[in-house]
């Protein structure tokens, strides 16, 4: 599996999945400006990292990258078993951190310089998601079945972000929990290899 990459992307998650499943992987670190290059744009058509390759193709998408890592090195249990409640759960909260935790934070950091009214309610909607993952974590370390799975890289790496800009300020167990996972052998080879 070769991993197209840039630093400080959604990019980091792939990689970090790849060093919890313990996966053999070939990187290869793309110059920004390289991701709109005739070359990239058919490995995605939007010129966006991560894409892995692999014998039958091209992927993208983080999540979906990250879930495929999960069936590919079912030893690593970084999933629950196919059709298991705990496997829809771990699907649950991927979908959930790129669909309700992102957006509002995306929108946030785009407008808080420039759209204060916008910022406040990005900010608000972001806060309405994280309250759920703040209460999801109540007497648990992780998302799903009390272990480590690949929606903890999805939602953990990116409240990891939203922390640096003051948005989990106040949720102590997000934040004990981003401690946590940024403190994992793997996420720190990956943030060494990833250059993030």
């Amino acid at each position: 599996m070769r991993l197209y990459h840039v630093p400080r992307t959604r990019s980091i998650r792939v990689l970090w999945a790849l060093e919890e499943a313990g996966a053999p992987y070939e990187l290869t670190v793309l110059q920004p400006d390289e991701r709109h290059s005739d070359e990239h744009l058919r490995r995605h058509p939007l010129g966006r990292v991560p894409v892995i390759e692999e014998d039958g193709g091209f992927v993208f998408e983080s999540g979906a990258i990250c879930l495929h890592i999960a069936d590919a090195y079912p030893a690593a249990a970084l999933a629950g078993p196919l059709g298991s409640h705990e496997r829809a759960l771990v699907y649950q909260w991927v979908f959930f951190g790129i669909a309700e935790l992102e957006p509002p934070f995306l929108d946030f950091r785009r407008s808080k310089e420039t759209d204060a009214s916008a910022a406040a309610t990005a900010r608000e909607r972001f806060h309405a998601a994280a309250v759920v993952v703040e209460h999801a974590l109540d007497g648990h370390e992780f998302l799903v079945g009390d272990r480590f799975t690949v929606a903890d890289v999805v939602c953990g790496e990116f409240l990891g972000v939203t922390g640096h800009f003051g948005l989990t300020d106040g949720m102590p167990e997000i934040v004990a929990y981003v401690e946590r996972l940024e403190a994992r052998p793997a996420r720190q080879r990956a943030e060494a290899v990833g250059g993030s």
